[in-house]
């Protein structure tokens, strides 16, 4: 594609696009880099995608993968991937695996919720011979770049991804970058400025600056500075509790009120009251040495000096979400107040170089070495203001409190100069970036400027419910940027911008909508997941169903290195799940649309399903069981399918297992096709089959049922299993009325004539579902009968209930129980959400 400038009257065959952003038609088209990068929904997608794609035709189309099964472990020390922070990023590495194992040199990739743009960076890699071969790739025939379409509703997301995918004269960069230090010191060198105290006739160079809040002492009204009260002199190390420094009385932060002073703000023409801090400790550089000292005289008129200093140069001092105080679910009144402007989270001598920088980078008139030029100064965003914490314990600054905007009371002000040549040579690794990569910004709720079934993959990493509010973590960088995030179709679950769980699955829903529009049939999804919550995790699984894919597998990934968080607290995930799914082939679709009614559409399903679910996955010479060639989960695959198309269930549970096990082979307790069950042999002859013993939680029905079936691996009796079930019964689920141990195995399993419990076989498997099945039925009709909210029942009653329901088309009786049960019950069980979200629509 040729490069070309961005105009208005392209932005206007774009503008109403979803999360269009919040910017003057100067301000984008002063961030474009067109045709690849534009700061807006990019109008020149479908030119990428015609000079880089393939059109799709199914009756040529011989494309076959079966799901990327092995879990994935890589770091975060890459270079490369080091030159940009953001809050969350997959390692490019890792992305490169599941690329070079779903497409082939040439095909189009896209990542809808982008981040940095490390989808586009490992389509690009894999080009690499050497990048490669680091992974364990060497065949030749998979070795070659990918072209990738990658977009963000942020633009400050978009902005770095477009810097990490753009091919630049990366010398020119570095000699530009080299005058604007120089610049930056010659007017500015003085602000870092101090006396070396008798280590040399020069001056030292400032490291960083220690400020600590000063807080009024309830007790005794005084100004206290806090770092006096709560830091033992001379040693650096926290007391358990503060003491005031007047009145020796113990102190609560918690109860202390922030000093406050007058600032006058050059840029909004007005005075406000801010957070009053002191500055405790200098950390300088001397004659290669470094050295601490408390602030001299000097050092005390130099900021002075800087505080009375007009700027002069361009700055932003926006309000905080446009809004000001309280301005978002990131607003805290113990550490916010008064911070209403984005320049409020500087220290006036970091923001006057920053100033100066800036008016530096735009006067540089080659917009691709512009471009990365402020690429190169936000790298430095993270440690250049009043969220870098001082940690007196460790001796250093330690950066600010991931996902959050957290002010603490001891700040770190570092030397933006030394930061920029810091950075600097990491930034050069770009250099590696030889093409271009299509960069976008724009909701992934509207994907209207790309056409239908043209792309090959789709990676993504979405946000997941309240674990980061992203516009507001993003927003002070994106006011340097002059382009802000127009959140309201971002998908995440925010209080100030009324958004719940539904708003969220909804949102993600249209978001996989999109991306299941765009896709190629018979293609793959791969979706990234990190979060603890069951309703969370429950959301993202029903809107991919809902949008049409088919969910083939879940793995693990592993980025090796944890946020403090993880690293902190034992209950954190400390592991990425990854889903793969696929959208099924059109013409698998129009078949069992045709046949609605009939038991054919259920086999259709079964065979498509099969065909793509690995056929053998080992792992140290041990075969590991495909859950989802398990008999229940294909039966809750086809319920799921039929009931999201629309398409009545053709089949009981009963008939459905009976069907398994007359139509497809069985190995291990898992189904496949007659030209998959070979492999499978020949691979079980070379290796062992590990029965997987999962540790489960029994909490509920379901639970016990699974803990129940890896017991009786084994026939066990009654008195054998008692005394283990007891122990493992723990903490029951709050409104969760768990059977007897007696009447779970009665339901479930047989008994043989020495008393023993063991699994049912496969043939009789319809039988022992038919008898569960009724009395589950007879259970539901009690809750049917009864009033009020239902406060003790079983889970498993009520599926078999809006089952059975669901049959009849009473959908009415569906929403009534549902709106009986409590909220949190309905939205963590993905099928009974299922159930409930399309009753909903249907009434």
């Amino acid at each position: 594609m040729v490069k070309r400038k961005l105009t208005k009257k392209d932005i206007d065959r774009v503008r109403e696009i979803e999360g269009f952003p919040v910017g003057t038609d100067e301000d984008i088209i002063a961030l474009a880099n067109a045709p690849f990068y534009t700061a807006c929904p990019n109008p020149f997608i479908n030119d990428y995608i015609s000079e880089y794609g393939t059109d799709y035709d199914e009756s040529k189309d011989d494309y076959h993968k079966a799901p990327y099964t092995s879990d994935v472990s890589e770091g975060k020390h890459d270079p490369l991937y080091m030159a940009h922070s953001y809050h969350t990023k997959v390692p490019y590495k890792a992305i490169m695996r599941y690329i070079m194992h779903y497409t082939k040199p040439g095909d189009i990739v896209f990542d809808g919720f982008c981040g940095t743009g490390m989808t586009g960076v490992a389509a690009q890699m894999c080009g690499n011979v050497d990048v490669c071969r680091e992974i364990g790739i060497t065949d030749t025939n998979l070795i070659g770049e990918r072209h990738a379409i990658v977009s963000d509703i942020s633009p400050e997301a978009a902005f770095i991804a477009h810097n990490y995918n753009s091919k630049v004269d990366i010398n020119k960069f570095h000699d530009t970058a080299l005058k604007i230090i120089n610049e930056c010191k010659n007017e500015c060198g003085w602000v870092y400025e101090t006396d070396s105290e008798g280590h040399s006739l020069l001056p030292g160079t400032i490291n960083y600056t220690i400020w600590s809040e000063v807080y009024v002492c309830p007790h005794c009204s005084k100004e206290v500075v806090f770092w006096d009260a709560s830091v033992e002199k001379d040693i650096e190390k926290t007391r358990k509790k503060p003491v005031c420094t007047y009145c020796g009385v113990e102190l609560k932060k918690a109860d202390c009120e922030k000093v406050m002073e007058h600032v006058w703000d050059e840029q909004a023409n007005e005075t406000t009251l801010q957070p009053k801090s002191v500055p405790i400790r200098i950390n300088y550089e001397c004659g290669g040495k470094r050295y601490t000292k408390s602030p001299d005289e000097n050092d005390l008129a130099v900021i002075k000096k800087i505080e009375e200093l007009k700027i002069g140069y361009w700055y932003p001092s926006n309000l905080m979400m446009n809004i000001g105080t309280a301005w978002g679910d990131q607003w805290r009144a113990g550490y916010h107040v008064g911070m209403t402007r984005v320049n409020h989270f500087y220290f006036k001598r970091n923001l006057y170089v920053l100033a100066k920088c800036f008016d530096l980078i735009e006067k540089e008139e080659d917009e691709s070495i512009k471009s990365l030029l402020k690429f190169w100064m936000s790298s430095i965003y993270s440690r250049s203001h009043k969220l870098n914490r001082y940690m007196p314990d460790h001796h250093r600054h330690v950066g600010p409190l991931s996902g959050t905007l957290y002010i603490p009371a001891f700040q770190a002000e570092i030397n933006i100069i030394s930061l920029l040549e810091d950075k600097l040579d990491s930034v050069m690794n770009l250099g590696v970036i030889q093409g271009n990569s299509c960069i976008s910004n724009q909701s992934a709720t509207d994907l209207r400027n790309i056409k239908d079934k043209s792309i090959d993959y789709i990676f993504v990493d979405p946000p997941f419910g309240d674990n980061l509010q992203y516009s507001e973590l993003n927003f002070i960088q994106e006011a340097w940027l002059k382009c802000e995030t127009n959140n309201k179709e971002e998908a995440i679950i925010n209080n100030s911008q009324h958004k719940g769980i539904y708003e969220y699955q909804k949102l993600m829903e249209e978001s996989f909508c999109e991306f299941y529009r765009i896709l190629k049939p018979n293609r793959w999804i791969t979706v990234e997941f990190h979060n603890s919550k069951n309703a969370v995790w429950n959301s993202l699984q029903e809107a991919l169903q809902k949008a049409g894919f088919i969910i083939a597998d879940v793995r693990t990934l592993d980025k090796q290195k944890g946020t403090t968080k993880q690293l902190s607290y034992s209950m954190a995930v400390k592991q990425d799940l990854v889903i793969s799914a696929y959208r099924p082939k059109e013409q698998s679709i129009q078949k069992m649309i045709s046949n609605a009614g009939s038991e054919e559409t259920a086999w259709a399903f079964v065979n498509e399903h099969l065909e793509n679910l690995p056929t053998v996955i080992i792992n140290n010479n041990k075969i590991l069981p495909v859950q989802e060639r398990q008999g229940y989960l294909l039966f809750d695959r086809m319920v799921a399918y039929h009931i999201i198309k629309g398409i009545p269930i053709p089949l009981d549970a009963t008939d459905f297992y009976t069907g398994l096990a007359e139509k497809y082979l069985c190995r291990d307790g898992m189904y496949f096709l007659p030209d998959q069950v070979n492999e499978y042999d020949l691979a079980r002859i070379k290796n062992d089959f590990e029965s997987v013993q999962l540790a489960f939680a029994v909490t509920n029905e379901k639970t016990a049922i699974g803990w129940l079936y890896n017991q009786l691996s084994e026939p066990k009796t009654y008195s054998d299993i008692q005394p283990k079930f007891m122990q493992e019964v723990k903490s029951i689920d709050k409104y969760e009325a768990i059977p007897e141990l007696a009447v779970l195995l009665e339901e479930n399993f047989i008994q043989n004539q020495k008393g023993e419990w063991y699994i049912p076989d496969v043939t009789k498997e319809g039988d022992i579902a038919k008898l569960r099945e009724k009395k589950l039925i007879k259970e539901f009709e009690g809750y049917m009968q009864s009033k009020g909210k239902l406060k003790l029942f079983r889970s498993e009653a009520i599926k078999a209930g809006f089952s059975m329901l669901w049959k009849n088309k009473n959908y009415k009786a569906i929403v009534d129980v549902s709106n009986r049960l409590p909220e949190k019950i309905i939205q963590e069980d993905q099928n009974l959400l299922m159930y409930y979200d399309i009753s909903l629509s249907r009434i």
